[in-house]
């Protein structure tokens, strides 16, 4: 028995000596694990592409995917197809804004572990839910239609007799143009005080921010949205987000250029607009 531990060690040196020569230069131990037809004159693997695990996270639902870090921000639209039924072209997916189809994910910079956020809905959700909101947004913009214009009544004339804030955003009648990637600003709330809204997409809230401080709030936890021309500037509107059953809970925000009403409603409702 003791004889014959001189001659195991014979082969491994001759395998070791034999893995020194390689084009490559790879260390000894590498080149046992790896069988010859799978690596390259480099020593890494032929074939092989660098992947990354990341978090999807689309309409309450976490999925855990691995993912080329060469392939594209459309490639990740496949992926995500392939996982939640959801077309590419319904997909609006955030990673620090919103990413880019013809970019790699190793260009944004996506790393290990990074939070995908996806916002859209499917053909079927569509059809299923826009007919009976819809329906109820024009009982209740049947309702309003026959109250006093909201611009006239005394809680709100006394923030708008303050006339347009100096700040405000600029406006532009007859357009509808998507939300701009900074806070909408220079407005007042129902007190007078200066109010900016901030859209943090990736995270699917709003923030609603004052002097004093910032209110974060889920956009789910939004029932509604209404609005109306101010009367004079009706290139502006007054705008209110419901925040409970009753319309007691509006937070008021006067002086919105118009050109973003429908973007916000869109947003805040989760009917997205695609551009």
């Amino acid at each position: 028995m003791a004889a014959a531990a001189p001659g195991a060690e014979g082969p491994a040196m001759e395998a070791e000596a034999g893995g020194c020569g390689g084009e490559g230069g790879s260390p000894q131990g590498e080149g046992r694990r790896l069988p010859p037809a799978s690596v390259s004159n480099g020593g890494a693997a032929e074939g092989s592409e660098e992947l990354v695990e990341l978090k999807v996270i689309w309409n309450k639902n976490k999925y855990d995917v691995k993912v080329r870090l060469d392939g594209t921000g459309a490639d990740l639209k496949q992926e995500i197809h392939s996982l939640t039924g959801l077309p590419p072209a319904m997909q609006k997916v955030m990673f620090k804004g919103l990413l880019p189809e013809e970019k790699t994910l190793r260009e944004i910079k996506v790393t290990n572990g990074a939070k995908i956020m996806v916002v859209g809905s499917t053909i079927n959700d569509v059809l299923a839910v826009n007919t009976p909101k819809e329906a109820a947004q024009q009982e209740v913009k049947a309702e309003e239609n026959k109250k006093e214009p909201l611009c006239r009544q005394k809680q709100h004339r006394k923030v708008l007799d303050k006339g347009k804030p100096d700040d405000v955003m600029p406006s532009v009648k007859g357009v509808q143009e998507r939300l701009p990637t900074v806070p909408l600003s220079g407005m007042y709330n129902k007190s007078g005080g200066k109010v900016r809204l901030t859209f943090k997409l990736e995270q699917d809230q709003l923030w609603i921010g004052t002097k004093e401080r910032t209110e974060k709030l889920p956009m789910g936890s939004i029932k509604n949205v209404v609005s109306e021309p101010i009367e004079g500037h009706e290139d502006y509107h007054m705008m209110a987000f419901q925040l409970g059953p009753t319309e007691a809970s509006y937070y008021w925000v006067y002086w919105v250029p118009t050109q973003y009403v429908d973007a916000i409603k869109d947003t805040v409702l989760g009917k997205w607009q695609y551009f």
